[in-house]
C-alpha cells in the first residue's frame, strides 16, 4: 500500500511534534506544511525541503493530501476539517473538535458522508497508564466521584499562547474535553446536569473571558464528578494535577511523586505523566481496619510526549488501512464537548445546565 501524503497545518508545540512523528512511521509521506509564520521559523533537519505554504486553501489544492493533519487554533478546526474531509483527505484534528456542538457534529456528519476517517486528539486515549488507570477505576463499582485537575502557571511565550487561545476557548473549554472524555470512558453513563462556576483573575484577555474555571457534571447512575482549570502567572503550582477516582469498593488516583519543585505545570510532559497508580481498596476487616493494603502500580517506563503523539498517528494509519469503525470515537468526542460548553454556558449564565 502507499504511503499516506499527508498536509500538516500549524506548526506550535503539537504541530511540530506530530510532524516529526510522521516522518518516524512507514506509511506516512510528509507532503506539505502550512502555517502562517512559516517563512520565518527555523523547522528541524527531518522537515527541511518539505514544501511550505501559509494559506491553508492554498496547500490543500496544490498538495492534495490524503491525510490534513490540523494544529491550529480552535475556531478553525472545524472548518479546515470539513473542508480537507471534503477534498477527499482522512483527517487528524487536536482537540478540541469545535467551538460549538452544532459545528462538531457537522464535522461527524462530513466524516461519515465522505467516508473518511477522522481522528481528534485525545491524547490520554493513546497512554498505557491512563489506559490502565480507567480500566482499575472501571473495578470500583457504582456510582463514581471523579475529582480531576490541571492548573498552569505560564509566563513568557506560554502565557502569551494561552492568551491567543483565551480569544475563543476558556481553559475548562480547553483541557477539560481531555479528562470529562475520561471521566465517561469510566462510567458509561448519561451525563445530565452541569454546573460551572469562573472568574476573570487579570483582566489581560478579551471582554466576557475568565481564565480560571470549574465544573461539575451528575450522571444519571448517581456518579458525579469535578474538574478544575485555570492559566496565567498567578496559578498557584501547588495541587495543580489532581487525578482521583473514587467509587464504593475504593479508590485509584495518579500520583506524581515528583511534583514537590522538581515538575512544574508549564512542562508539556508533566500534563500526561504520571509516575504511579495508587489503588486504594475500601474493603475492612471484622475488627474494622483494612483488609488489604494500598497498591503502588509503578508507570516509570510509560512514553514521553512525542511518543504518545505518535501513538495517536499510528492508530490514524490503522483505522485508514484496515478501515476501522471510529463512530463511537467521533460520537465520545463530541459528547465530551458537549458537557465542557454547558460548563461554559453554567459559567456565563449561572444556571445548572440539563442535557
Amino acid at each position: 500500500m502507499s504511503a499516506q501524503r499527508v498536509l500538516v497545518v500549524g506548526l506550535g508545540n503539537m504541530g511540530l511534534s506530530h510532524a516529526l512523528a510522521y516522518g518516524r512511521i512507514d506509511g506516512y509521506e510528509i507532503a506539505g506544511l502550512c502555517t502562517r509564520n512559516i517563512e520565518s521559523m527555523n523547522l528541524p533537519a527531518a522537515l527541511q525541503g518539505v514544501p511550505r505554504f501559509t494559506e491553508f486553501d492554498e496547500a490543500l489544492e496544490a498538495v492534495k493530501p490524503d491525510v490534513v493533519s490540523i494544529k491550529t487554533w480552535s475556531d478553525t478546526h472545524a472548518p479546515y476539517a470539513i473542508r480537507a474531509m471534503e477534498a477527499g483527505a482522512h483527517v487528524f484534528v487536536e482537540k478540541p473538535l469545535a467551538d460549538t456542538v452544532k459545528d462538531a457534529e457537522r464535522v461527524v456528519e462530513t466524516a461519515i458522508r465522505t467516508k473518511r476517517k477522522l481522528v481528534i486528539g485525545y491524547i490520554l486515549r493513546h497512554h498505557p497508564s491512563w489506559i490502565k488507570f480507567i480500566e482499575i477505576a472501571k473495578t470500583l463499582g457504582t456510582p463514581h466521584v471523579f475529582r480531576m485537575n490541571l492548573n498552569q502557571q505560564s509566563s513568557g511565550a506560554a502565557w502569551d499562547a494561552h492568551k491567543r487561545l483565551l480569544q475563543s476557548l476558556s481553559p475548562i473549554v480547553d483541557c477539560g474535553v481531555h479528562y470529562v472524555d475520561v471521566m465517561c470512558q469510566i462510567t458509561k453513563a448519561k451525563p445530565v446536569q452541569v454546573h460551572g462556576v469562573g472568574t476573570r483573575l487579570t483582566e489581560d484577555m478579551p471582554a466576557g473571558m475568565y481564565n480560571y474555571g470549574h465544573l461539575h457534571v451528575t450522571f444519571d447512575d448517581g456518579s458525579v464528578g469535578w474538574y478544575e482549570a485555570g492559566w496565567g502567572p498567578m496559578m498557584s503550582e501547588t495541587a495543580y494535577f489532581v487525578k482521583d477516582v473514587i467509587g464504593p469498593k475504593g479508590s485509584v488516583s495518579i500520583v506524581m511523586a515528583e511534583s514537590a519543585g522538581e515538575i512544574r505545570s508549564d512542562d508539556i510532559n508533566a500534563h500526561t505523566k504520571t509516575n504511579q497508580i495508587l489503588l486504594h481498596h475500601a474493603a475492612l476487616k471484622g475488627d474494622g481496619t483494612f483488609a488489604k493494603a494500598d497498591e503502588r502500580i509503578s508507570t516509570a517506563d510509560e512514553p514521553d510526549h512525542d511518543a504518545l503523539c505518535e501513538r495517536e498517528q499510528r492508530f490514524l494509519l490503522r483505522a485508514i488501512q484496515e478501515d476501522v469503525d471510529l463512530t463511537d470515537h467521533m460520537n465520545d468526542a463530541v459528547r465530551s464537548l458537549r458537557i465542557v460548553l454547558a460548563a461554559d454556558e453554567a459559567v456565563r449564565t449561572g444556571r445548572v445546565i440539563s442535557l
